[in-house]
């Protein structure tokens, strides 16, 4: 008999070769149906392979992020194994589960595969799940696996073999269709109830421009007809609230080639936005007692040879700046740390100091590859709401909560209400991947831990997610259509005080090392708007929106009235426009009804003769009369409360 310990630490005894499905089966006939994926001792495990000794085991179904992987896995070796079929003498190269779905990269071998064939590959698809296929593991060794493999002339399997280590090799059969793989996968296909290609795209093997260039077939699949469904209507919502159509219909954001990819410019009501978004920030960090700085938007080279960013984004920055002086060299920043860490060195510093908490807006550069340039969130050049906080040990989890109240706050103030917490901890059993000494480790895992516990956040630990240099704490929102979006992040780090050689010294009088904390709750301003635009369909909070109200004139008669309640909305710090275009009045409100102003202000000769302007509510329509007074007290009072 064996032990099998659950996540909530209660044991049962199974026989030795039970498997997760029969252990499944034991607790709950519904479990069993549901189960997908498990994990033996924090190791990924096929549902059908046996357990030989005491383990630890975690069972997870669709709605864990484990269940989908292996059903996406699975459903890529699916998706080969129609390819085959209907197009014999295709060869494969990788095929593994993504964000939402899978790919499989292919050489068509001479055969043409265009958006035409989707639904002939969909419905083969769907009736090999049919056939509830076994998928089979299989321990393998090298040179069996290269012959079998080179038999059918799969070279790009064969390559990926020639690295592998023998007696470490596995394969996955179902049906007719063998595949090199690590797994896990699903007992069998039949789960598969609906699938969807979704596009085709180029990509070279290996990512080698010089190699062949392969076909990448991205698909996706569901339990239920009814999920694939429903995510097809959320991507048709998504292109409604793509932030690159947004940001242009409400003048916040261009592009030009002539300043280059990736470099956003911000027009005016986009600079007014981010200025708000910096402006709610340093308020709050004001009042958690941080203190501004600012720093160069370029540094000595050597600056990022010492913190290690040269080592990690030397290939992905844009290329050093050589000088007149022989040997001398500059870089645009890739991160603003090194900068804070030189600034924490500039004096002598004491325990009383800390901790001492440094925050900038600080524009960083990095070098994206073209291809993955997308809007404001993949860019070469962005703006990070970045803060180090330097402490003692000791100090971190009163840190952590403090700056969790931050983010909270934000994630309240922008409505993003649903959202999910990771602790990423240090690999136990692999230490030597870490720096810093197994006390401080666990002060700052702990820390980190109890911080969760207190503020009654359930947060995922994951074992071996932690950076090298520390452990962390990641935010994912959810946006108002169900998508995830890493927002805010705290990461622990006692790498940089230790390459800096920062110190302080201490109630002992003995020089010691600070542990450093880098906190960024919007992550960077470019993506957080994008973030924002999207969520919010570009219908900002009225605190945040570019313009507040936009006055419309019915004829042209009226200008002048409108602009003399622009000018008194103005001097009540009310964000205003007037649209004095002469078009009618049906017009106007249909056009600004899409650059999604809260407020239009309509103004004929009533309002004119009343001193009044009537008010039309974006979405919801009239909303009666009143007193240019009344209305700009009603805007002062939302704004008070981060409506």
């Amino acid at each position: 008999m064996i032990n099998i310990t659950f996540p909530d630490n209660s044991v049962k005894q199974f026989e030795a070769g039970v498997t997760p499905l029969q252990i499944a089966q034991s607790l709950s006939p519904q479990l069993a149906r549901e189960v997908l994926a498990a994990a033996v001792n924090e190791q990924e495990w096929d549902l059908t392979r046996p357990i030989e000794s005491d383990s630890t085991i975690k069972l997870f179904k669709w709605d864990d992020a484990e269940g989908k992987h292996a059903f996406w896995h699975s459903s890529a070796h699916l998706l080969a194994e129609a390819l085959q079929e209907l197009y014999p003498g295709v060869k494969f190269g990788i095929g593994p589960a993504i964000e939402n779905g899978f790919y499989y990269d292919i050489d068509p071998n001479g055969h043409s595969i265009t958006s035409a064939d989707f639904p002939a590959i969909e419905a083969k698809m769907l009736e090999l799940a049919k056939r509830n296929e076994a998928i089979v593991r299989a321990d393998i060794s090298k040179d069996d696996a290269l012959k079998a493999f080179g038999d059918r002339g799969e070279e790009y399997k064969c390559e990926l073999i020639s690295e592998l280590e023998d007696g470490h090799i596995t394969t996955y059969t179902q049906g007719a269709f063998t595949d090199l793989c690590r797994g896990p996968h699903l007992p069998s296909t039949g789960v598969i109830k609906a699938a969807k290609v979704m596009s085709l795209a180029g990509a070279y093997w290996r990512g080698d421009e010089k190699r062949n260039q392969l076909v990448r077939v991205y698909g996706i699949t569901f339990p239920k007809k009814k999920l694939l469904d429903e995510y097809l209507a959320m991507l048709e919502e998504a292109k409604k609230r793509d932030h690159r159509k947004l940001g242009k219909e409400m003048e916040l954001f261009a592009f030009s080639t002539n300043v280059g990819a990736g470099l956003p410019l911000w027009l005016p009501k986009g600079a007014a936005l981010r200025d708000r978004l910096e402006q709610f920030l340093r308020k709050i960090q004001k009042k958690y007692g941080y203190q501004q700085v600012i720093t160069p938007h370029i540094g000595n080279k050597l600056l990022y040879v010492t913190s290690g960013h040269y080592a990690k984004y030397g290939k992905d920055s844009f290329q050093p700046i050589h000088t007149p002086q022989e040997g001398e060299e500059y870089m645009l920043k890739p991160m603003n740390c090194p900068h804070h860490c030189e600034i924490f060195k500039a004096y002598p510093r004491s325990y009383r100091e800390l901790p001492l908490r440094l925050a900038e807006f600080g524009t960083v550069y990095r070098y994206e590859q073209t291809g993955e340039l997308h809007g404001l969130t993949r860019v070469r050049g962005f703006t990070q709401d970045d803060a180090h906080i330097f402490c003692s040990p000791d100090q971190i989890k009163d840190e952590f909560l403090k700056v969790m109240d931050i983010i909270f706050y934000i994630f309240k103030a922008l409505d993003f209400n649903n959202f999910e917490a990771q602790i990423s901890l240090r690999d136990p059993k692999n230490k030597q991947k870490y720096i810093g000494s197994d006390e401080n480790w666990h002060l700052a895992e702990t820390a980190i831990i109890e911080a969760c516990e207190e503020k009654g956040l359930k947060a995922r630990k994951e074992l071996g997610e932690a950076a090298f240099y520390g452990p962390k704490l990641d935010f994912m929102v959810k946006d108002a259509i169900g998508r995830r979006w890493q927002l805010g992040t705290i990461q622990v780090d006692y790498n940089l005080p230790e390459r800096f050689q920062l110190e302080y010294t201490g109630a002992d009088n003995q020089k010691h090392r600070p542990v450093m904390i880098h906190r960024a709750p919007f992550g960077s301003l470019e993506r957080f708007v994008a973030v924002l635009l999207e969520h919010t369909a570009g219908k900002f909070p009225l605190w945040l929106s570019p313009d507040q109200a936009i006055i419309l004139p019915i004829s042209e008669k009226y200008n002048n009235y409108a602009y003399e309640v622009a000018k008194q909305l103005t001097a009540a710090d009310v964000r205003v426009a007037v649209d004095d275009r002469n078009e009618k009045i049906g017009r106007k409100i249909r056009d600004n009804e899409l650059r999604r102003i809260p407020y239009m202000l309509v103004v004929g000769e009533k309002e004119a003769e009343n001193g009044e302007v009537s008010v039309r509510k974006q979405g919801e329509g009239d909303k009666g009369t009143m007193k240019i007074a009344t209305f700009a007290e009603e805007i002062a009072h939302k704004v008070a409360n981060l409506e």
